[in-house]
Protein backbone atom coordinates (compact mmCIF):
# COMPACT_ATOMS: atom_id res chain seq x y z
CA UNK A 1 0.00 0.00 0.00
CA UNK A 2 1.60 3.44 -0.79
CA UNK A 3 2.13 6.13 1.49
CA UNK A 4 -0.29 8.56 1.26
CA UNK A 5 -1.94 10.96 4.06
CA UNK A 6 -0.61 11.80 7.42
CA UNK A 7 -3.28 13.45 10.16
CA UNK A 8 -1.62 16.37 12.08
CA UNK A 9 -2.48 14.36 15.13
CA UNK A 10 -0.70 11.40 14.12
CA UNK A 11 2.43 13.68 12.78
CA UNK A 12 2.50 14.96 16.54
CA UNK A 13 2.70 11.67 17.94
CA UNK A 14 5.41 10.70 15.72
CA UNK A 15 7.30 14.04 15.78
CA UNK A 16 10.64 13.27 18.05
CA UNK A 17 10.83 9.73 16.34
CA UNK A 18 14.65 9.18 14.75
CA UNK A 19 13.36 7.88 11.87
CA UNK A 20 10.57 10.82 10.18
CA UNK A 21 11.34 13.85 8.69
CA UNK A 22 9.56 16.99 7.77
CA UNK A 23 9.89 19.27 5.15
CA UNK A 24 8.49 22.08 4.92
CA UNK A 25 7.32 23.05 1.44
CA UNK A 26 5.16 26.29 1.63
CA UNK A 27 5.43 28.53 -1.76
CA UNK A 28 4.07 30.76 -3.72
CA UNK A 29 4.94 30.69 -7.55
CA UNK A 30 4.11 34.37 -7.47
CA UNK A 31 6.32 35.71 -4.55
CA UNK A 32 9.25 33.32 -4.55
CA UNK A 33 10.41 34.63 -1.20
CA UNK A 34 6.81 34.03 0.64
CA UNK A 35 7.86 30.03 1.97
CA UNK A 36 11.21 30.93 3.90
CA UNK A 37 9.58 34.22 5.28
CA UNK A 38 6.22 31.88 6.28
CA UNK A 39 9.18 29.30 7.40
CA UNK A 40 10.99 31.80 9.53
CA UNK A 41 7.57 33.38 11.03
CA UNK A 42 6.92 29.57 12.24
CA UNK A 43 6.67 26.12 11.33
CA UNK A 44 6.37 22.70 12.79
CA UNK A 45 8.85 21.46 15.59
CA UNK A 46 12.02 19.74 13.82
CA UNK A 47 10.74 20.58 10.10
CA UNK A 48 12.94 21.55 7.41
CA UNK A 49 12.44 23.78 4.77
CA UNK A 50 13.27 23.57 1.09
CA UNK A 51 12.81 25.55 -1.80
CA UNK A 52 10.78 24.75 -4.59
CA UNK A 53 12.72 27.28 -7.20
CA UNK A 54 16.31 26.59 -5.69
CA UNK A 55 16.25 22.63 -4.30
CA UNK A 56 13.30 21.21 -5.95
CA UNK A 57 13.83 22.10 -9.23
CA UNK A 58 16.54 21.80 -11.99
CA UNK A 59 18.22 25.21 -14.27
CA UNK A 60 15.86 26.77 -16.47
CA UNK A 61 16.61 27.18 -19.83
CA UNK A 62 13.66 28.26 -21.53
CA UNK A 63 12.46 25.04 -23.39
CA UNK A 64 12.26 23.12 -20.23
CA UNK A 65 9.45 24.12 -18.30
CA UNK A 66 8.80 26.45 -14.87
CA UNK A 67 10.23 23.42 -12.54
CA UNK A 68 12.11 21.09 -14.47
CA UNK A 69 13.26 18.01 -12.58
CA UNK A 70 16.61 17.74 -10.60
CA UNK A 71 18.24 14.46 -11.59
CA UNK A 72 17.62 11.33 -9.59
CA UNK A 73 21.16 11.69 -7.97
CA UNK A 74 20.83 15.56 -7.39
CA UNK A 75 17.57 14.64 -5.63
CA UNK A 76 19.13 11.48 -3.52
CA UNK A 77 22.03 13.53 -1.93
CA UNK A 78 19.84 16.92 -1.29
CA UNK A 79 17.38 13.74 0.72
CA UNK A 80 21.15 12.63 2.60
CA UNK A 81 22.29 16.10 3.52
CA UNK A 82 18.64 16.26 5.55
CA UNK A 83 19.36 13.27 7.58
CA UNK A 84 16.86 11.04 5.48
CA UNK A 85 17.65 7.21 4.85
CA UNK A 86 16.07 4.32 3.09
CA UNK A 87 13.93 3.74 6.50
CA UNK A 88 13.04 7.44 7.05
CA UNK A 89 8.69 8.13 6.71
CA UNK A 90 9.43 11.71 4.87
CA UNK A 91 6.19 14.31 5.51
CA UNK A 92 5.86 17.01 3.44
CA UNK A 93 3.05 19.95 4.12
CA UNK A 94 2.34 23.26 2.76
CA UNK A 95 -0.67 25.98 3.30
CA UNK A 96 -1.87 25.56 -0.27
CA UNK A 97 -3.90 22.38 0.54
CA UNK A 98 -1.12 19.76 -0.44
CA UNK A 99 0.37 21.00 -3.94
CA UNK A 100 3.71 21.44 -2.96
CA UNK A 101 3.89 18.77 -0.85
CA UNK A 102 2.28 16.46 -3.47
CA UNK A 103 4.97 17.57 -5.61
CA UNK A 104 7.60 16.38 -2.75
CA UNK A 105 5.55 12.89 -2.49
CA UNK A 106 5.80 12.36 -5.69
CA UNK A 107 9.45 13.35 -6.62
CA UNK A 108 10.40 11.06 -3.46
CA UNK A 109 8.73 7.93 -5.12
CA UNK A 110 10.09 8.65 -8.33
CA UNK A 111 13.60 8.62 -6.67
CA UNK A 112 12.35 4.94 -5.51
CA UNK A 113 11.39 5.99 -1.53
CA UNK A 114 8.26 4.48 -0.89
CA UNK A 115 8.36 6.11 2.80
CA UNK A 116 6.68 9.54 2.15
CA UNK A 117 3.39 11.26 3.14
CA UNK A 118 1.52 14.42 2.88
CA UNK A 119 0.39 16.07 6.10
CA UNK A 120 -3.82 16.20 5.86
CA UNK A 121 -4.80 19.83 5.83
CA UNK A 122 -1.34 20.88 5.94
CA UNK A 123 -0.26 24.32 7.82
CA UNK A 124 -3.99 25.00 8.76
CA UNK A 125 -4.93 21.53 9.91
CA UNK A 126 -1.69 22.28 13.06
CA UNK A 127 -2.88 25.22 13.51
CA UNK A 128 -6.57 24.27 13.85
CA UNK A 129 -5.38 21.45 16.24
CA UNK A 130 -3.69 23.49 18.94
CA UNK A 131 -0.12 21.96 18.18
CA UNK A 132 2.85 23.62 18.70
CA UNK A 133 5.13 25.40 16.32
CA UNK A 134 9.05 27.33 16.61
CA UNK A 135 10.63 29.59 14.64
CA UNK A 136 13.96 27.80 15.64
CA UNK A 137 15.55 26.27 12.50
CA UNK A 138 16.04 22.44 12.73
CA UNK A 139 18.74 20.92 14.03
CA UNK A 140 21.72 20.06 11.97
CA UNK A 141 22.04 16.40 11.57
CA UNK A 142 24.68 14.17 9.69
CA UNK A 143 24.35 13.88 6.52
CA UNK A 144 23.50 10.04 5.12
CA UNK A 145 25.46 8.61 2.25
CA UNK A 146 23.66 10.08 -0.59
CA UNK A 147 20.24 8.31 -1.05
CA UNK A 148 21.08 6.05 -3.87
CA UNK A 149 18.17 6.00 -6.68
CA UNK A 150 15.77 3.06 -6.33
CA UNK A 151 13.74 1.52 -9.15
CA UNK A 152 11.05 4.37 -9.56
CA UNK A 153 7.92 3.72 -7.46
CA UNK A 154 6.47 6.72 -9.29
CA UNK A 155 6.54 6.85 -13.69
CA UNK A 156 6.75 9.91 -15.98
CA UNK A 157 6.69 10.61 -19.88
CA UNK A 158 8.60 13.46 -22.02
CA UNK A 159 7.22 15.73 -24.42
CA UNK A 160 8.24 13.42 -27.72
CA UNK A 161 5.77 10.84 -25.69
CA UNK A 162 2.72 13.03 -25.26
CA UNK A 163 3.18 14.42 -29.05
CA UNK A 164 3.35 11.45 -30.38
CA UNK A 165 0.54 9.88 -28.40
CA UNK A 166 -1.96 12.87 -29.68
CA UNK A 167 -1.50 10.50 -32.98
CA UNK A 168 -1.61 7.37 -31.57
CA UNK A 169 -3.05 7.50 -28.30
CA UNK A 170 -1.62 4.78 -25.96
CA UNK A 171 -2.84 6.84 -22.61
CA UNK A 172 -5.26 9.94 -21.51
CA UNK A 173 -3.81 13.48 -20.11
CA UNK A 174 -5.43 14.82 -17.45
CA UNK A 175 -4.86 18.67 -16.69
CA UNK A 176 -4.96 19.58 -12.95
CA UNK A 177 -5.41 23.63 -14.05
CA UNK A 178 -8.37 25.96 -13.37
CA UNK A 179 -11.17 24.85 -16.14
CA UNK A 180 -10.63 28.94 -17.59
CA UNK A 181 -6.65 27.86 -17.79
CA UNK A 182 -7.23 24.73 -19.33
CA UNK A 183 -10.00 26.12 -21.63
CA UNK A 184 -7.54 29.11 -23.00
CA UNK A 185 -9.33 31.97 -21.38
CA UNK A 186 -6.79 33.32 -19.49
CA UNK A 187 -3.40 32.65 -18.94
CA UNK A 188 -1.61 33.95 -15.84
CA UNK A 189 1.91 31.96 -16.12
CA UNK A 190 3.00 30.98 -19.32
CA UNK A 191 3.27 32.51 -22.74
CA UNK A 192 0.38 30.82 -24.72
CA UNK A 193 -3.08 29.44 -23.42
CA UNK A 194 -5.01 26.35 -24.03
CA UNK A 195 -4.14 22.93 -23.56
CA UNK A 196 -2.80 19.65 -25.06
CA UNK A 197 -4.78 18.28 -27.62
CA UNK A 198 -6.89 15.29 -25.98
CA UNK A 199 -6.23 16.10 -22.35
CA UNK A 200 -9.32 16.09 -20.04
CA UNK A 201 -9.49 18.82 -17.29
CA UNK A 202 -9.59 17.69 -13.54
CA UNK A 203 -8.61 21.02 -11.69
CA UNK A 204 -6.60 20.01 -8.26
CA UNK A 205 -8.86 21.89 -6.00
CA UNK A 206 -11.81 19.16 -6.47
CA UNK A 207 -9.79 16.89 -4.88
CA UNK A 208 -10.76 18.66 -1.18
CA UNK A 209 -13.33 19.52 1.70
CA UNK A 210 -14.04 22.78 2.21
CA UNK A 211 -11.22 22.58 5.12
CA UNK A 212 -8.62 21.62 2.95
CA UNK A 213 -8.18 18.06 3.55
CA UNK A 214 -7.79 15.36 1.08
CA UNK A 215 -11.71 14.24 0.21
CA UNK A 216 -12.62 10.38 1.59
CA UNK A 217 -10.91 7.63 -0.69
CA UNK A 218 -14.34 6.46 -1.79
CA UNK A 219 -15.52 9.89 -2.87
CA UNK A 220 -12.10 10.40 -5.26
CA UNK A 221 -12.72 7.24 -6.36
CA UNK A 222 -16.07 7.61 -7.85
CA UNK A 223 -15.16 11.40 -8.84
CA UNK A 224 -11.61 9.76 -11.00
CA UNK A 225 -13.64 6.90 -12.35
CA UNK A 226 -16.51 8.86 -13.76
CA UNK A 227 -13.74 11.00 -15.42
CA UNK A 228 -11.73 7.96 -16.31
CA UNK A 229 -14.71 6.45 -18.04
CA UNK A 230 -13.58 2.88 -17.56
CA UNK A 231 -10.01 4.00 -18.38
CA UNK A 232 -7.24 1.77 -16.87
CA UNK A 233 -5.70 3.71 -14.09
CA UNK A 234 -2.12 2.90 -15.53
CA UNK A 235 -3.06 4.67 -18.78
CA UNK A 236 -3.38 7.81 -17.28
CA UNK A 237 -0.61 10.70 -17.16
CA UNK A 238 -1.06 14.01 -15.30
CA UNK A 239 -0.35 17.66 -16.31
CA UNK A 240 -0.38 20.84 -15.31
CA UNK A 241 1.23 24.26 -15.38
CA UNK A 242 4.79 23.08 -14.05
CA UNK A 243 4.39 19.77 -13.06
CA UNK A 244 3.73 20.97 -9.49
CA UNK A 245 -0.46 20.55 -9.16
CA UNK A 246 -0.74 17.34 -11.13
CA UNK A 247 0.37 15.50 -8.35
CA UNK A 248 -2.05 16.55 -6.56
CA UNK A 249 -4.18 14.36 -8.95
CA UNK A 250 -1.75 12.15 -8.85
CA UNK A 251 -1.85 11.64 -5.14
CA UNK A 252 -5.34 11.68 -5.13
CA UNK A 253 -6.08 9.03 -7.27
CA UNK A 254 -3.28 6.85 -5.44
CA UNK A 255 -5.53 8.11 -2.26
CA UNK A 256 -8.87 6.06 -4.21
CA UNK A 257 -6.79 3.20 -4.59
CA UNK A 258 -6.81 3.77 -8.71
CA UNK A 259 -2.66 3.41 -9.15
CA UNK A 260 0.09 3.72 -11.45
CA UNK A 261 -0.46 6.74 -13.29
CA UNK A 262 1.93 8.95 -14.68
CA UNK A 263 3.26 12.85 -14.71
CA UNK A 264 4.45 14.72 -17.68
CA UNK A 265 7.07 16.81 -15.35
CA UNK A 266 7.46 19.90 -17.95
CA UNK A 267 3.66 19.90 -18.08
CA UNK A 268 2.45 22.92 -20.60
CA UNK A 269 5.27 25.62 -19.67
CA UNK A 270 7.30 23.16 -21.52
CA UNK A 271 4.93 22.16 -23.86
CA UNK A 272 4.00 25.41 -24.44
CA UNK A 273 7.53 26.73 -25.11
CA UNK A 274 7.77 25.15 -28.78
CA UNK A 275 5.52 26.92 -31.30
CA UNK A 276 6.28 23.82 -33.48
CA UNK A 277 3.53 21.75 -30.45
CA UNK A 278 -0.31 21.71 -31.59
CA UNK A 279 -2.56 23.48 -28.88
CA UNK A 280 -6.31 23.41 -28.05
CA UNK A 281 -8.69 25.95 -26.65
CA UNK A 282 -12.24 25.41 -25.44
CA UNK A 283 -13.44 22.18 -23.85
Amino acid sequence: MTTTLISAADLAARLDAPDVRVFDVRHDLTNHAAGRQAYDAGHIPGARYLDHETELAAARNGKNGRHPLPSRAEFGALMAAHGVTPQTLVVAYDASGGMYAAHLWWMLRWLGHGQAAVLDGGWQAWLGAGLPTTTQAAPAVQPGKPVAPGAPLAGSVDARAVLDNIAQPSFTVIDARAANRYRGEVEPMDPVAGHIPGALNRPNGENLQPDGRFKAAEQLRAEFSALLAGRDPASIVHQCGSGITACHNLLSMEIAGLSGSRLYPGSWSEWCSDPSRPVAKGE
